[in-house]
């Protein structure tokens, strides 16, 4: 079961404001049709954010040792770890499954449930792996650029990826329909809001010295998707990372 948008919004929001959201390949998805339009939804989302994830990260911040927050975000990612093993086998990369696999147990054991990264010291990195990435290792065109309401930056195949991935997660998959639901709004409600504390200060620098933050966000978010597809296509065509928006 999806969760509501509104409940999604906490975790999206947060992931558009630092890049962590969907583009296409590439040269695939230059094109911005619809740019009117989503600048109009980016000053919405920015404004959500302002009003309501800004406050609730600093509140987080100011409440929660910055221990504990390592913690939480720890255990967070290592329940991410089976969808990204899901995916790495659609997308045939095996040794990335492998290295997940690993990571998994691993932490899950050693690191005491996913509260301590054991793994990467031992020579297993965290691997990338999302259905929009695997759509993108099958072929799948990207689409234009679209900034979703309460969602952020997206394409048409990375949004069904969104949603195909939380079908396939197989954390999200245990227990009753109920305890899957409280689960997910539970893991996208702290997930965003550690995320959002995360980035505090980096996002005051960018809006401090950004001409223009919706085409820096745009390039930036384009350009750390590409590194991410590229690892499904084994590729080391990446480009340089570009500010498009030189400082003041």
């Amino acid at each position: 079961m999806n969760l509501p948008s509104t409940l999604l919004a906490v975790l999206f929001i947060s992931a558009s404001l630092v890049g962590c959201a969907s583009l296409a390949r590439n040269g695939e998805n230059d094109r911005d049709p619809f740019e009117p339009l989503n600048r109009r939804t980016f000053a919405f989302n920015n404004a959500v954010d302002r009003a309501v994830i800004e406050p609730v990260a600093r509140a987080y911040r100011a409440a929660v040792p910055e221990f504990v927050r390592d913690r939480i975000r720890s255990i967070i990612d290592n329940l991410e770890e089976p969808l990204i093993f899901v995916n790495n086998l659609l997308q045939l990369r095996i040794d990335a499954a492998g290295t997940t696999f690993g990571r998994f147990v691993t932490n899950s054991t050693a690191g005491l449930g996913g509260m301590f990264d054991r793994a990467t010291p031992d020579g297993l990195p965290r691997q990338s792996g999302d259905f929009g990435q695997t759509l993108h290792r099958w072929g799948a065109e990207a689409g234009p650029y679209l900034v979703l309401p309460l969602l952020g930056p997206s394409n048409v195949r990375d949004a069904i990826g969104i949603g195909i991935d939380s079908y396939i997660d197989p954390v999200a998959l245990i227990g009753s329909p109920r305890n899957q639901r409280i689960f997910r709004i539970t893991s996208a409600v702290v997930g965003g809001v550690d995320l959002r504390e995360r980035n505090i200060e980096a996002l005051e620098e960018l809006e401090k010295n950004a001409l223009d933050l919706y085409v820096l966000l745009r390039s930036i978010v384009r350009q750390r998707r590409a590194v991410v597809l590229n690892e499904a296509r084994k590729s080391d065509e990446v480009e340089e990372l570009v500010d498009p928006a030189p400082a003041r």
